[in-house]
């Protein structure tokens, strides 16, 4: 291995500085397009309550076929960085390159089995036309974002476990600001283009998606990743890694399909009793994606420095990592959470709605932010479970918390009718019991003879 292509040493330490190295730019990443998926909402939110809570079932159905690119991202992150703990830097062009196969594959599949199920599928749960005729067009347009999606998803992933998280500013931002742009010239027909509404905002997504997996290819080539970690070396079909990925993968995928079937499930029960609900609950969505970057930017440092430190043969120091990590991201969500509760007023303004919704919503806002509060721990103890290599039992904790949140939100909402702010009472409950588990399973020990 020569000079030029042999990275610096990729094993992390268990210090305050080496986390927020890894979780502030992931940070920023994510703030990016949440205040473009944000500004997206604005502008829907400018139509009316129909096409803002249209956005809503659309960006949970999206999540639903975004998952497989998150699930696959997240497995192969676990591994890239047990590779670099371990120093074994050959391993790591070798695991992107088959995972990026796969996820092609899944994203053909995802666009056929979309224009298959969808129409039939949102027709059946759906009560209002006019969101239903909206919802299909929508979703027609914009599942063509899918493979780029993936593509970005896994670059992330690549860049996040190698420790080159600080990259990943220069793909978000140029999505963000070009999103925003043309969410601005095709919903309203700006600028000598058709005025698209609804569906414009889904060809500026799809735009978007293909210009920041171009910037972030530009960044790996330019920075010479490609070289250093030999992702063009070992590009042939690998059986026995193909498997290992799917290993890793298939379970993360499940957990989150479960989790965002749910979530839809809740949109559907939501959309049931009047166009109001969904409003307003699309705009608490937006508010976890926003007060939740935090949460999630620690939640994936620890995926990838707890099987980094794992593949130091640290396991002794693993706990004592998670707990400075839990206590980073609960601290910084605090912060975001106190400013949302102090001027909530102000955020919702900029959907453009009537006095009475924003009075309306207020109330769901305390609720959420108690939820995202027990998310901003929950998240981190359940990704050093990822981060063990035990995606299985990540699997069985989604399972056993969906069930119950279900059975819970069924009730709220259908039997006893309940206000919303009780229905997005919700999340409380479902972040708590993943919590416990994840807190359980890694007190437990037994993920200390899990190896990949």
């Amino acid at each position: 291995m020569s000079a030029a292509t042999t990275p610096s040493n990729l094993q992390v330490e268990i210090s305050n500085r080496q986390i927020l190295k890894i979780a502030l730019p992931i940070t920023l990443a994510l703030l990016v397009p949440q205040i473009n998926f944000l500004t997206n909402n604005v502008f829907l939110g400018w139509l009316g309550e129909t096409e803002l809570g249209a956005a809503g079932i659309t960006g949970v159905y999206y999540l639903v076929m975004a998952l497989i690119g998150n699930g696959l991202s997240s497995g192969m992150q676990a591994i890239i960085s047990r590779r670099a703990g371990e120093n074994r830097i050959e391993e790591i062009g070798a695991t992107f390159s088959q995972t990026i196969r796969i996820a092609l594959l899944f994203a053909a599949a995802t666009i056929i089995l979309t224009y298959l199920i969808a129409p039939p599928l949102l027709s059946s749960v759906l009560q209002s036309t006019q969101v239903e005729k909206e919802a299909i067009s929508f979703i027609k347009i914009r599942i063509w974002g899918i493979p780029f999606l993936y593509l970005f998803q896994l670059g992330n992933g690549f860049l996040i476990g190698t420790n080159n998280s600080r990259y990943l500013k220069y793909a978000f931002m140029t999505e963000a600001l070009l999103n925003i742009l043309l969410d601005y010239v095709l919903i309203f027909g700006k600028w000598g283009f058709p005025t698209l509404g609804f569906d414009g905002a889904a060809y500026a997504s799809v735009a978007a998606e293909i210009v920041a997996v171009i910037i972030l290819a530009i960044v790996i080539f330019y920075k010479k990743f490609d070289a250093q970690f030999f992702l063009l070396n070992r590009i042939r079909y690998n059986v026995a890694l193909t498997k290992l990925i799917l290993k890793q993968s298939v379970p993360l995928i499940l957990q989150w399909g479960i989790s965002i079937l749910a979530w839809l499930y809740f949109y559907i029960l939501i959309e049931n009793t009047g166009e109001r609900p969904l409003a307003i609950s699309n705009t608490m969505r937006n508010i976890f994606g926003l007060v939740g970057i935090f949460c999630w930017a620690f939640a994936s440092t620890t995926n990838t420095m707890v099987s980094n430190i794992i593949g130091q043969g640290k396991k002794d120091k693993v706990i004592f990592l998670v707990k400075k990590i839990r206590l980073l991201s609960f601290s910084f969500t605090t912060l975001l959470c106190l400013l949302i509760n102090l001027f909530p007023q102000l955020f919702l303004l900029v959907y453009d709605q009537q006095p009475d919704f924003i009075v309306a919503a207020v109330p769901v806002i305390r609720m959420v932010s108690v939820g995202i509060l027990c998310m901003s721990i929950a998240t981190v103890w359940l990704n050093a479970v990822t981060g063990t290599g035990n995606s299985k039992m990540n699997l069985f904790i989604e399972i056993v918390a969906i069930i119950i949140y279900c059975f819970y939100i069924y009730l709220v909402i259908n039997v006893w009718q309940l206000s919303l702010v009780w229905a997005w009472s919700s999340e409380l409950l479902y972040w708590g019991i993943l919590l416990i588990l994840s807190f359980l399973y890694m007190k437990s020990g037994k993920w200390k003879k899990k190896t990949f």
